[in-house]
């Protein structure tokens, strides 16, 4: 490490500049005046700044007063040794909320004061992780929506008939009580009949699809239906390759998360939905119960300018009955994470006031060739 440069004017032209930029980690010289000595390409991506901008200011610029991280540092330059930090959150305006990363960092030999920062950021496994809880909770209720659909279905099918006999021969008052009776019941089996969705294990018919497609027709069910007040932007990589899915399941799942995007801006003044579709090499995952590993390149957003989500709802929101809505019955996300998880992808959220992402990971169409 103690060939990496420390001059902030520019980057270096050593053999050393392109392996460290090969790295997919964050990776910085700090030098014994706090300042951003050197970056590689992925600390680059990271702080959001390029390579000259880091080296114009000392490292307290981009993280948050006081972060654990410049006590870190000092500690290194005390000790003179190594010094790792695990689950460090260093998320601010500047860099983006939840950031946290694991922390590496170690002193320069021949550089007494500098020291070398690695970061290794956690998001996407946490997040992962925390969708794999989503997902046992989703199999939870696969198993009590068959056994509502025998325990519940049928008293409720008896109970409504018989409101129905009664209403004819009830007075104008007792036959709005029948109806409440009728209405309550059928409301109760459309209910069950949303969380019997959860106990569809058959194999998911899939072809190739053009998602944007998807997302055309999506829009123009929401723009003259629930959200014909709400702007909807759109970004589409037009090189996007296809995706190999149910393409009624993913207008399912657009739907679902366009209703909610448009519920979370209908209260404020010019709220926005953007739909955004790109192509992100590098992104992979270990299948439970294989030793491969897919790759996820595939990445399609809804982005919205509401409130946002409130932070101790965030771990817990795509797991089922967790709602904010009055009326919400939390099976929605639910669904959606059921659905995404069944063809092999991830869907996260980031939330802050005025700006929520849900993202979608969904592998490419492979040919039989390509596989």
């Amino acid at each position: 490490m103690s060939d990496m440069p420390t001059n902030p004017g520019s980057r270096s032209e050593g053999a050393s500049t392109p392996i460290l930029d090969a790295l997919p980690h964050p990776l910085l010289l700090i030098d014994p005046q706090g300042r951003v000595a050197e970056a590689n390409m992925a600390a680059e991506s990271f702080f959001r700044a390029s390579a000259p901008v880091l080296r114009r200011h000392p490292m307290s610029h981009f993280v948050p007063f006081g972060s654990p991280l410049l006590l870190l540092i000092s500690q290194v330059r005390d000790r003179g040794a190594p010094v790792n930090e695990y689950k460090v959150d260093i998320g601010s305006p500047r860099i983006g909320s939840e950031k946290i990363v694991d922390i590496i960092a170690a002193p320069v030999a021949d550089s007494p004061g500098s020291v070398v920062l690695m970061l290794q950021e956690r998001g996407m496994a946490e997040k992962i992780d925390r969708q794999l809880t989503s997902r046992g909770a989703a199999r939870t209720v696969s198993g009590l929506a068959t056994m509502l659909a025998h325990e519940i279905k049928n008293p409720l099918s008896g109970i409504r008939g018989a409101a129905q006999l009664l209403e004819g021969s009830a007075s104008d008052e007792d036959r709005a009580l029948t109806r409440l009776i009728m209405d309550e019941a059928d409301r109760i089996v459309k209910l069950v009949d949303r969380m019997e969705v959860f106990s569809d294990d058959r194999p998911i018919e899939r072809e190739p699809v053009n998602i944007h497609v998807v997302l055309d027709h999506v829009q123009r069910l929401a723009s003259s239906g629930f959200a014909r007040n709400v702007t909807i932007n759109v970004d589409y990589d037009p090189s996007l390759p296809l995706v190999f899915a149910n393409r009624d399941q993913l207008v399912q799942v657009f739907l679902n998360l366009l209703k909610n995007a448009s519920e979370a801006v209908s209260g404020g003044h010019g709220g926005e939905i953007t739909l955004t579709t790109a192509y992100r090499p590098g992104i992979r995952l270990s299948v439970p119960g294989s030793r491969e590993r897919v790759s996820l390149p595939l990445e399609f957003c809804v982005r919205d300018s509401g409130p946002g989500v409130p932070e101790d709802l965030l771990p817990h929101l795509f797991d089922p009955f967790v709602t904010t809505k009055a009326n919400g019955s939390g099976l929605g996300l639910a669904l959606v994470a059921k659905i995404i998880g069944d063809h092999g992808g991830v869907i996260e959220c980031d939330s802050q006031p005025g700006r929520t992402v849900f993202r979608i990971l969904m592998p490419a169409y492979a040919t039989q060739d390509e596989t």
